[in-house]
């Protein structure tokens, strides 16, 4: 209702109901962008595409440079590009065979692309290479992939990811709703109920971050 009238205000200011309605997006976006969070970025690919342009024009160049793959092929996977990646990563494994970061991709890519059980070892590769590589998230997308075929095996990643990241809303929230799939709908409740207890007592700086996962928990009820 508020924004209804917000764009008839709009609307009779301007006078033009498409302009209007433009700004009005533009607004909601940038107060998205700004307090809550669940908006993508827009700029974000673009910058994302320069740079992978950049990269590749290195590699045609200097075709054996390891770092410049290992960023391209990050790039990639946050384009869901993860055939591309993996052969990136492929390629620079046997240089570095000890970095946790190169499994982590690895079995990310392998994990997206269905390879369940390849993804699985090089994410516990990864852990035992570092165990709180990045703040344990092997383990959340272990319980991500296995949801549906493993769902015994997914709460236990889950529950191993909550003792590495306990500050986690994300966390708590995806295992809420791993309970939901199996039916356990009052641990479902809980889980959603813990979310919002955690990010009651984050930090500022931290809220924004994670305010994504509060809020969707509020609305599952917890």
């Amino acid at each position: 209702m508020r924004n209804i009238f917000v764009f008839a205000l709009l609307w009779w200011l301007i006078g033009n109901p498409f302009i209007a309605i433009i700004i009005l997006f533009v607004v909601l976006y940038w107060l998205d962008r700004k307090f809550l969070g669940l908006s993508p970025s827009i700029t974000k690919p673009f910058r994302q595409s320069r740079r992978l342009r950049q990269l590749r024009q290195e590699l045609r160049l200097q075709p054996h440079q390891t770092s410049a793959k290992l960023e391209a092929a990050y790039l990639l996977i946050g384009k869901k590009k993860y055939r591309e990646a993996l052969s990136y990563l492929e390629e620079i494994e046997p240089m570095m065979e000890e970095s946790a970061v190169v499994q982590f991709g690895i079995g990310l890519c392998r994990l997206k692309l269905g390879e369940l059980e390849s993804g699985e070892r090089s994410m516990l590769r990864s852990i035992e290479l570092n165990p709180r590589i990045r703040y344990g998230e092997p383990f959340l997308r272990l319980g991500e992939a296995f949801a549906e075929s493993k769902p015994d095996q997914a709460l236990a990643y889950l529950e191993q990811f909550r003792e590495v990241h306990s500050s986690s809303c994300e966390a708590y929230y995806r295992l809420g709703q791993l309970y939901d799939r199996l039916g356990r709908r009052q641990e479902a409740r809980q889980a959603y109920a813990e979310t919002l207890d955690i990010y009651r007592g984050l930090p500022k700086y931290k809220k924004r971050s994670e305010r994504r996962w509060a809020l969707l928990a509020r609305m599952k009820g917890g």
